[in-house]
C-alpha cells in the first residue's frame, strides 16, 4: 500500500495467530504466536520462558552449526529462524513479534510454506511509515572462489544459487530469480530443508536433527528420495538453499535493492556478508520502497534493528 506521500507504507499482522510444533534440532515441542508490533520495531523475537527479546538483526546473529541463531546474551538463543524469516520477508511484513515458549522455532515441514499460512491466518495492515530498504551501491563478496556469497547493485531485487552435492540425484543444481509481488509464495516458500541419509547419524552425534524426520525434511538415499510424494519441485534442493538465504538476508532490517548470489555457501557466509556490508558504509545506503515523492531517509525514527557495526 502506498502512503499520501508515495511512500510504501510499512506493515504488520493484523491480528494475532499461533502454531505449535517441533524444533528440528532440538527434538523439542515449542508454541509460536506471531503477533503486531508498532512501526520502526521490526521483528522480534521474545523468548516468553526466558522473558528477553531479541531483536532480529544480522549482529545478533552467532556461529551456529545447519541453521541461523540469534542470541540475547546470558545464553540466552533462538535457533532456526530461518524459514520464519524467509516468510515474514516474503509476507512483507517489516514489525512483528514473535512469541516462542523454547528455544526453537518449530520445523513445521520443513519449509516457509506453513509460516505463510500462518501469516494470511493473521492478516496484515498498513502503518503509518515508509518501509525501509538497504541499497546495495557497491559489489561485497565473502568465501572463496568455490565457496561464496555477494550482494551486487541492481535496481529492484534478485537472487541466483548454485550447489553442487556428491550424490546422483543432486548433482549440481542452479537457479535465478527475479522476485515480484508473489515469487516467494509461488517458487520458492513450499521448498523443504533436505539431508542425505548417511549424514544423519553425524548429525545426531553431534546433537544436531534430534527432532528431523520425513515430515520436516527431505531425506535422500543414492539415487532415490525416501519421502512418500517424492520432491515439490524437480530442483527442491537449490529452491531451499535459495529459501535459506532470502530469510538471513532479511536480518539487514529490511528488503534488499540488488541481486545476492550464493555458490555452494550457507547461513554462516550470509551472516558474514551482512556483517562485510554493513563494515562498509560506501556498501549501501538506506532508502525507502517509494517514489521520487517519498520523505527522504533522513527524516525517519531510526529504528532499533538498523544496527551498523
Amino acid at each position: 500500500m502506498v502512503g499520501d506521500n508515495g511512500y510504501i507504507r510499512q506493515r504488520t499482522l493484523a491480528s494475532a495467530a499461533s502454531c505449535r510444533g517441533i524444533g528440528l534440532h532440538s527434538g523439542q515441542s515449542v508454541a509460536m504466536t506471531l503477533l503486531p508490533a508498532a512501526p520502526g520495531s521490526g521483528i522480534v523475537f521474545r523468548r516468553v520462558d526466558a522473558g528477553v527479546e531479541i531483536p532480529a538483526v544480522w549482529s545478533n546473529a552467532v556461529e551456529a552449526n545447519l541453521c541461523t541463531t540469534l542470541s540475547g546474551g546470558r545464553g540466552i538463543e533462538v535457533k532456526t529462524i530461518e524459514h520464519l524469516m524467509a516468510a515474514l520477508s516474503g509476507s512483507g511484513v517489516d514489525n512483528a513479534v514473535v512469541e516462542l515458549d523454547g528455544a526453537e522455532v518449530p520445523a513445521m515441514d520443513g519449509s516457509a510454506a506453513p509460516f505463510v499460512a500462518l501469516i494470511e491466518r493473521a492478516g496484515t495492515i498498513a502503518q503509518d511509515m515508509p518501509r525501509r530498504a538497504i541499497k546495495i551501491m557497491k559489489p561485497v563478496r565473502v568465501g572463496t572462489d568455490g565457496v561464496s556469497a555477494m550482494l551486487l547493485p541492481e535496481d529492484g531485487f534478485s537472487m541466483s544459487f548454485e550447489i553442487e552435492f556428491d550424490n546422483p540425484l543432486i548433482r549440481r543444481q542452479d537457479i535465478l530469480v527475479e522476485f515480484e509481488s508473489d515469487t516467494f509464495r509461488t517458487q520458492l516458500s513450499r521448498a523443504r530443508s533436505f539431508c542425505l541419509l548417511d549424514e544423519i547419524e553425524r548429525m545426531r552425534a553431534a546433537g544436531l536433527a534430534q527432532g528431523g524426520s520425513l515430515d520436516n525434511a527431505v531425506v535422500v538415499s543414492g539415487d532415490r528420495v525416501l519421502n512418500d510424494g517424492g520432491l515439490r519441485f524437480a530442483d527442491e534442493f537449490v529452491r531451499h538453499k535459495l529459501l535459506d538465504a532470502f530469510g538471513d538476508l532479511y536480518l539487514a532490517g529490511g528488503p534488499i535493492v540488488g541481486h545476492f548470489h550464493g555458490s555452494r555457501s550457507g547461513h554462516a557466509l550470509t551472516r558474514q556478508l551482512l556483517a562485510a556490508l554493513f563494515a562498509d558504509r560506501d556498501a549501501w545506503c538506506a532508502t525507502t520502497l517509494a517514489d521520487t515523492a517519498a520523505p527522504p531517509a533522513s527524516a525517519w525514527p531510526q529504528p532499533v534493528q538498523l544496527a551498523v557495526a
